[in-house]
């Protein structure tokens, strides 16, 4: 899971295996395999990141500082 903030400023956690895409257009957009798409304020750099810290914290627990 990571967090990314909606445009209106709202902090929201999701599911960062069901991104099927990332686009900016400018604004960033999200689109899931379940057909939903978000438009947040972090870059596509930011939300490809994001993922894959998350990622790593998976296999490698040991190695990420988190909450």
């Amino acid at each position: 899971m990571i967090e990314v903030t909606k445009l209106n400023g709202v902090r929201i956690t999701i599911n960062a295996d069901l991104i099927e895409t990332v686009e900016e257009t400018p604004d960033t957009l999200i689109s899931f395999t379940t057909g939903k798409k978000l438009i947040v304020k972090e870059t596509r750099q930011e939300i490809q990141k994001l993922v894959k810290l998350y990622k790593r914290g998976l296999f490698f627990p040991q190695d990420i500082d988190g909450d």
